[in-house]
């Protein structure tokens, strides 16, 4: 046996040629199939959730009509099958022709909205929370990474002094501090409106200048709520993180090789330092949908936060599945990009996986 030693001739055995694609399509498929599980998964408890909480659509849309004239059987009998609860078929067959409805894009008939689909709702009121909620994110988000690099860099500093103060707001609660910025801003100040998402007599809805700047006008208050009540956590999160990075090996090397401090810090601290953020981003964008309830109650915004709590008062199974459907959607979506990205960016997670 050929032992290789510090004078050993054997030559180091070279990884072979698509060995790294098809690492990475493995990794690809093994991410992808873990999802669509997890899809199926959320779609088969997005239809049995809503069927085990107490009332019935059927009822409330049965008494709705009983208030104009009596009803027949029959009218119940095509009520049932519209709303997709008719009681002559098992739980199995309603599943079954639930996934149907799916696959053809149809998500039922809301109780709530009677007569309009659920879709049409959804199409209706998402925009809102995307809008709003998706934009505040994403300016809290920049704001904190912003503050949290200087910060880590510059440790003691004004600024690294004053980020507890920042990471004090995010302990209040949410609604709490919505209603004092409505109360100072609105009823106090009169800067912003009280509530509404834009001007419903002074503008036309539509892609207008008018339109655009009432949406605008409207959202800034609700969006500053969220920048307030999250930019700590941000700035908390890298700035720990820069602190860890700027001992590294690779940050003296750095400051050895005679770079310049800014792109030591951009470059080298703040980009590596950045990698656990970018993941609490995107999954802080999938939660989306799902955290605009309080938002849209306090400030009465028309969004799908607001239409998911007309839904749980009328026992509408439809409008909920509908709007589980889409969270279940927007925080898997985000997980894979995540998942994805990493493998990117960091390809020591594809070799691990």
């Amino acid at each position: 046996m050929h032992m290789g030693g510090p004078y050993s001739t054997a030559r180091p055995t070279r990884p072979r040629l698509g060995h790294t694609e098809g690492s990475t399509m493995r990794y690809l498929i093994r991410k992808i199939g873990f999802y669509v599980i997890a899809l199926w998964a959320a779609v088969t408890l997005n239809f049995l959730i809503p069927r085990m909480l107490p009332g019935n659509p059927v009822d409330i849309m049965v008494s709705r009509l009983a208030a104009k004239g009596p009803v027949s059987p029959a009218t119940r009998s095509a009520v049932e099958a519209l709303l997709g609860a008719d009681s002559s078929q098992s739980i199995w067959q309603q599943y079954i022709g639930y996934l149907g409805q799916l696959a053809h894009g149809d998500l039922g008939v809301s109780v709530a909205y009677f007569p309009t689909p659920v879709g049409q709702v959804i199409s209706q009121t998402l925009p809102w929370t995307v809008g709003l909620i998706g934009l505040a994110t994403f300016i809290s988000f920049l704001l904190g990474i912003g503050l949290g690099t200087i910060a880590g860099w510059k440790r003691g500093s004004w600024l690294d002094n004053i980020i507890p103060g920042l990471t004090m707001l995010q302990s209040v609660p949410y609604f709490w501090l919505a209603l004092i910025l409505l109360f100072i801003f609105g009823s106090l100040w009169h800067v912003f409106p009280l509530h509404g998402g834009y001007d419903v007599y002074g503008v036309e809805i539509g892609w207008n200048w008018p339109f655009i700047q009432s949406v605008l006008y409207y959202g800034t208050l609700p969006a500053l709520t969220i920048v307030i009540s999250s930019v700590g956590g941000w700035t908390l999160g890298m700035r720990n993180m820069m602190v860890s990075t700027i001992s590294e090996d690779y940050i003296l090397t750095a400051e050895a090789k005679g770079l310049t401090p800014r792109r030591i810090r951009t470059w080298y601290a703040a980009r590596n330092a950045v990698l656990p953020s970018i993941s609490g981003f995107a999954i802080s964008l999938g939660f989306v949908v799902a955290g605009s309830i309080v938002t849209e109650q306090v400030f009465s915004y028309p969004g799908i936060g607001t239409a998911l709590f007309q839904a749980v008062n009328n026992n509408d199974y439809s409008l909920m599945q509908g709007v589980f459907l889409v969270i279940t959607l927007s925080v898997l979506g985000a997980n894979l990009v995540v998942d994805l990205l990493y493998g990117v960016i960091d390809p020591r997670t594809r070799a691990r996986s």
